[in-house]
This record gives structure tokens, sequence and C-alpha cells, in this order.
């Protein structure tokens, strides 16, 4: 099979498609034929070696995949050949086929494309545990989302919409904030135009907001602390300005707010039941309609480079996949 190898680390101009032996499917693992695998910021950073997890050399990259089961080993007992599956690889998924441990897997729910669930698993499982078990965001209450236009920014607007949150989106373009609304936020801003924290005090009358979630970093996250209202939750998910904020630790107490780590690649190792049942309410909740994915934009596999210069630039409104040729 072909698939996209990483021999040395750097950017993506070191990658290089290879053929390459398929795996074969033993124990819990469920062997899939590759229909389109999810491009996430972490790809960036893994092939240069600047990410928490670092494969050893070669490796093929891709932490998500969507597609058709070939073949299953001796101990998966939810799948079958033919299933249609979407899920996490860590790494492994651009290729033609990957093989992944069926805990990291859910079936696809009927009418869903198959390319578009590929940019599914990673933005809402992040997204999910994030607001729901890192922010504990209720019903009626106020989500501000840093990064809306990108792929955790809108599953993170389209999930506090379907909970029922009020939800402020915070992009950097029209275009973006354009598909915010279409996520389901109630309101939105352009820090881009105006400060974040001016724009959210006016917006919220001064009362600030409950939950923050910010995916951006750099001098927004400051501006997000100071729009927390009492016992806010300010959600750190990654920083994709590139640049990791320095935050007064004076504003936390002042305010009584809890500033939350949310670190999900870790929370699916600790706790792989948990992060099942999970999937499990996405699932209900796509199956019922309440939530509604971006389309994604595609790639040709063979097109990695344009897809990770649109991803690094944040030239994306969405989610990038890319299809094996």
């Amino acid at each position: 099979m072909k698939a996209l190898r990483c021999k040395e680390l750097g950017g993506p101009e070191k990658l290089a498609i290879e053929e390459v032996a398929s795996a074969p499917a033993r124990g819990n693992g469920v062997r899939i034929r590759v229909a389109a695998a999810g491009l996430n910021f972490p790809d960036t950073l893994i092939i240069r070696g600047q990410y928490q997890f670092r494969p050893g050399l070669p490796f093929t990259p891709g932490g998500e995949v969507a597609g058709e089961v070939l073949e299953v080993g001796d101990k998966v007992t939810r799948f079958r050949p033919g299933d249609r599956v979407m899920g996490l690889t860590g790494v492994g998924a651009f290729a033609e086929e990957v093989v992944v441990n069926e805990t990291n897997l859910m079936p696809v729910p009927e009418g869903m494309d198959l390319v578009e669930a590929a940019g599914f698993p990673m933005t809402y499982g992040t997204s999910w545990h994030a607001l729901v078990q890192r922010g504990r965001l209720k019903a009626g209450q106020r989500l501000l989302v840093l990064g809306a236009g990108g792929g955790v920014g809108l599953a993170a607007v389209n999930i506090g919409a379907a909970l029922g949150a009020e939800v402020i989106a915070a992009a950097s373009s029209e275009t973006k904030l354009d598909a915010a609304r279409k996520a389901g936020a109630t309101h939105a801003i352009n820090y881009m135009e105006a400060p974040l924290k001016d724009a959210v005090k006016a917006l919220t009358k001064g009362q600030g907001v409950d939950v923050a979630y910010d995916p951006v970093g750099g001098e927004l996250t400051e501006q997000a602390l100071r729009c927390m209202a009492w016992e806010g939750r300010l959600l750190i998910i990654g920083f994709a300005s590139g640049t990791i904020p320095q935050l007064p630790a004076n504003l936390p107490l002042l305010k009584g707010c809890d500033v939350c780590g949310v670190y999900w690649g870790a929370y699916t190792l600790k706790d792989p039941q948990g992060n099942l049942q999970n999937f499990i309410e996405l699932g209900k909740m796509l199956e019922a309609g309440r939530l509604t994915p971006a389309p994604v934009q595609r790639f040709a596999m063979s097109d990695w480079q344009r897809a990770f210069a649109a991803m690094e630039h944040r030239q994306l409104a969405g989610k990038a996949v890319l299809i094996p040729d």
C-alpha cells in the first residue's frame, strides 16, 4: 500500500509517499481501508518532533481516519468487515490502510459521508471533553470560542449550541465567522477589528462569560481571562498562534475562576472507556440531528504540502482531510 512517510523530522516538504507493507489485524485491531484522514494542528508539530507524543522514525503521520473495515482481530467484538467506521489512530492514518484498536473507533452514522466523517473524531472528541468534562458547560451559560472558524473551534461552537449555551464566536475573518454562525453561534466577534475583551464585555453588559475555549494562545488568552465571569472556566486547548502565553496569576484569584488544561490525547489513553462513552453520546447527537459538522476541505494525499500549508497559515475555514489518490 501507499503511505505518506516521515523519515526525517522537519516541515511537510520532508515527507514522501512510499510503498509499505499492509499490517494484519490482530487481537483488538481493526484494519481499515482509508476513505479519508483528517489533518489536524498536532500533525504539523509531530512531523517536527515538537509535540508531546513523539513516535520513532520512520512513521506515517495522521491521527484521524474514516473508512471501511477490511479485517478484524480475534478479540474484536464491536465491528466486522464491511462496517463504516471513524476514529483515532495516533499516527498512521495518512495511508491507504491503517490498523486501529477497536476502542478508538465508532460507527459512522447512516447518511454521513465517509470523507466528512474523517474530520469529525478529533475535533468533536476534543471539544466534547473540553466543554462537558473540563468546562462543565450548562444550558443557558455563555461560551466564548476563540479560533471559532477552525476545526476544533467550529466543533466547540456546534457542541455549545447543541447543549443550549449562548455561544460567542471569535475569529480573525468574516469568512470564518460566517462558518461559526452556521455552526450555531449566537454572536460573532472579529478580533482583528476590535479588542476581544472590550467586545465581549459590551455583548455581556460587563458580566463576562462562564466558559472560554482557547485553542489559539498568544495575547488572546489573557484577554479571554479578563472576560471571565465569577467562577468561570478558561479552557486551554492549544497554541495555534505559535505563542504560549504567560498569564498574570492575580486574574484567576480576583475572578474566582479556573484555568483548565485540556489534553484530550492523554485523556483517551488514561480513560479509554470514558472516551468511548463520549463518542457514544456524540453519535446519539449526530443521529438525532443535533450536531451539524461543517463540510470538510478535501485534498488529495499527493497534495499534502498544500494542505499542511493551509493548516499552518490558518487559512482553513473548517477542517481539511487527505484522500488517498
